[in-house]
């Protein structure tokens, strides 16, 4: 029998909620064995994309992490979604230093290099949809 999958959610408007959603994050990747590091590293991918939601959508988004423990290690997938202004230049926006609100730039390249599958979707006004895949050691 397959256990049914951890999920959570939650709903980013403020950057209080981006603290929640890496709080949640961390303690789920905990729950299901991950390692402080790995959790750790999914915590700051939650934050990145969280606070993108934030920056970038006028309503905000969600994150949902959803755990699915197979007998040789559990996955965490991570869903950022929102209805927001979405990527012009998807090519651009995944290179290091490009930035539209003025930061560093690492916010969508570094969360790819923290996860272990990154896919992004984005429509021109009709918003962006990133997945990624964290699995356990």
């Amino acid at each position: 029998m397959i256990p049914e999958p951890d999920v959570v959610s939650v709903r980013v408007t403020t950057e209080i909620d981006v603290a929640e959603a890496r709080q949640e994050a961390r303690k789920l990747a905990l729950r299901h064995g991950f390692g402080t590091v790995r959790a750790h590293g999914l915590a700051t991918a939650v934050s990145e994309l969280a606070m993108n939601l934030v920056l970038h959508s006028a309503r905000g988004g969600l994150i949902r992490l959803t755990v699915q423990d197979a007998p040789e290690a559990a996955v965490i997938e991570l869903v950022s979604e929102d209805d927001g202004p979405g990527i012009p230049d998807l090519g651009l926006a995944m290179e290091d230093g490009y930035s539209t609100r003025g930061g560093l730039g690492c916010g969508l390249p570094g969360t790819r290099r923290l996860v272990d599958a990154f896919a992004i979707t984005s429509c021109v006004g009709a918003g962006t949809r990133i997945v990624c895949l964290v699995r356990r050691p």
